[in-house]
This record gives structure tokens, C-alpha cells and sequence, in this order.
């Protein structure tokens, strides 16, 4: 799977035909309709991309969370203690219209069917941007998604409790519909056996020194990397199918765009991404891929071309 040819790196580099190959023997949980149901507008996933990609990143990410249950359990024997293992916590970042939202719900069904890990849940950090009218107050509405419009301490408290072992933790609950968080409504983990968090700047270094990162707390992460051109014209693509969906909804924030033209709304698209996306992808997201467990890598069909996967 290596070429010992190769620089040395911190990573093994798997092509997607060696990555395929490990799916040899393992059943496919899902069908065509789950399938469906779990793709995010404008993502190519199909049963095929499901068995040779993404059957094989759940298992590995079973054994490592059965691992550490594992080893959990064995600390605590050793120290006398009950066993006080909690959640396992697996990262996915990546930019805007990569795929990593659709990548977390796959995975959380998928690792949900290995007898070690049945129980699994998933949070988006979308639920810890600021509130709209705290953003407004701060002169961040046009920087939303990056770093600074995030409740970064509530997003550590949030995890350090789950990471504590709290028997009830809850998350904000953001609407895409309203864009913006929806007050008195949250999403509530109990101690599952893997918690997924989910976000474009969920690998951030400390802001300080002295400060814990958000992803000091994961056991697990994935980076979903693809080429800024492809993602420009997947984000593109994604807002010319969201403006005939569901931006034609009434309560939508985003409504204002349903009736555009098809030039008018790919040139509102490239203004959002020239302006907003890109700069947050080069300038804060990209730069953490190296901090991941795991990366990977998407062609321009949205299908991942290669694996990379930090030695143990």
C-alpha cells in the first residue's frame, strides 16, 4: 500500500483501489433508499462509493472506539475503580460544499451497525455559531463560518462534558432554514458509544498557547480534502439546486434568492464564494488538514480518489 520510495510522512498514502480492497468480505448494511435519504444536495454518493469507501472507514473507526473502550475498561480495573470509559469522539472537517456533512451522517449509520458501537450520535458545530443578532453586534454577519463567529468556549465546554462523562450534554440547534440558532431548542447526547462532531473549523489550532484546542478532545479525526476549483463549482452547483428547492420556501432566510436567473444566481454564488468561502478555506480550514488522523481525498466527481492515514 506504501511506497518505501516515497518521503518519509507521518501518513501511510492508500490509493482508493488498496483502500477498495479492504471492503472484501464485509456486508453492505445500507440500501439504495438509505442511501438517498443520507445524500446532501449536489454529493454523487451511491452504493458503490458506500462499499469500497466508506463501509471500511466505519469499521476502522469501530475497532479504534472498541479499542479505547477496551482500554477504558482496563484502566479503570487497574485503579479499582467502576469502569468510567465515555464517548468515543471522531472530528470531520473540511470546507463548505465538500461533502462532510453528508460523510457524518454515513458514517454515524454506518459505525451505529458494528455490534462495538451501537449507539452513535451526531452534533455540527453550526449549533455554536453566535446567534444572528449577536453576530450583527460584533460586525461578523459576512465572516460566518469563520473562526471568530464561533462560541469556541461553549464548543469546549459542550465536549468537555461529554468527554467527562456527563450522563446528559446539550448542544444549540441551528436551522438552515432560518439560518440562525433556534432559541430553548437543542440537541441532547447521553453518553452514546461514539459522538461525531461535525464542522469546517473543528481541527483549529489554540488560539493561545495555554488554551485547549477543540480537537484535543477527539480520539479521531477525518479532514475531507478536494481541489478549491471543484469545491467552488460543487458550492456553485449546490446553490443553483438549493435556489429551486428550498429557498422557494417562504420561511426560508435565503429566499430572496428563489427567483434569480441562472446567470444571476451563479454570479451571487461565485460573490459568496470569492468573498466569503474561499478566503475561510485557505486562510483556516486548509491549513488544519495536516493536524487530521485521516484525510480524504475527492476527485471532481465527488468520488474519493485516495486515503491517507496517520501511523499509529
Amino acid at each position: 500500500m506504501t511506497d518505501p520510495t516515497l518521503p518519509l510522512s507521518p501518513y501511510r498514502a492508500i490509493d482508493r483501489a488498496d483502500w477498495a480492497r479492504l471492503a472484501a468480505g464485509l456486508d453492505q448494511p445500507l440500501t439504495e433508499t438509505e442511501v438517498v435519504e443520507l445524500r446532501g444536495i449536489g454529493d454523487r454518493l451511491d452504493l458503490t462509493e458506500v462499499r469500497e469507501v466508506y463501509l471500511p472507514l466505519s469499521r476502522l473507526l469501530s475497532l479504534y472506539a472498541t479499542s479505547s473502550k477496551g482500554l477504558g475498561a482496563a484502566t479503570s480495573a487497574f485503579l479499582q475503580e467502576p469502569d468510567s470509559t465515555t464517548p468515543f469522539v471522531v472530528g470531520v472537517a473540511g470546507s463548505v460544499a465538500v461533502g462532510k456533512s453528508t460523510i457524518a451522517r454515513l458514517l454515524r449509520e454506518l459505525m451505529s451497525r458494528w455490534p462495538g458501537t451501537p449507539r452513535v450520535e451526531l452534533v455540527t458545530t453550526d449549533g455554536f455559531l453566535y446567534p444572528n443578532a449577536e453576530l450583527e453586534r460584533r460586525g461578523l454577519m459576512d465572516r460566518k463560518g469563520f473562526p471568530e463567529s464561533y462560541d469556541r468556549r461553549a464548543l469546549l465546554s459542550f465536549l468537555t462534558e461529554v468527554k467527562s462523562g456527563a450522563a446528559e450534554v446539550r448542544a444549540p440547534f441551528y436551522s438552515h432554514m432560518r439560518y440562525d440558532i433556534i432559541p430553548d431548542a437543542t440537541v441532547v447526547v447521553r453518553r452514546p458509544d461514539v459522538v461525531i462532531v461535525e464542522g469546517l473549523n473543528v481541527l483549529q489550532p489554540p488560539p493561545a498557547p495555554n488554551d485547549v484546542a477543540v480537537s484535543d478532545l477527539f480520539d479521531f479525526s477525518i479532514y475531507v480534502d478536494a481541489d478549491p476549483a471543484h469545491i467552488a463549482q460543487w458550492y456553485v452547483d449546490r446553490f443553483l439546486a438549493l435556489r429551486k428547492g428550498a429557498f422557494t420556501n417562504p420561511s426560508s432566510y435565503f429566499n430572496v434568492f428563489a427567483h434569480l436567473t441562472d446567470d444571476e444566481a451563479v454570479t451571487t454564488a461565485m460573490g459568496y464564494w470569492n468573498d466569503i468561502n474561499m478566503p475561510n478555506l485557505l486562510e483556516n480550514v486548509l491549513p488544519t488538514r495536516h493536524r487530521a488522523t485521516l484525510v480524504l481525498r475527492k476527485g471532481a466527481d465527488h468520488a474519493v480518489e485516495s486515503v491517507q492515514l496517520r501511523k499509529v
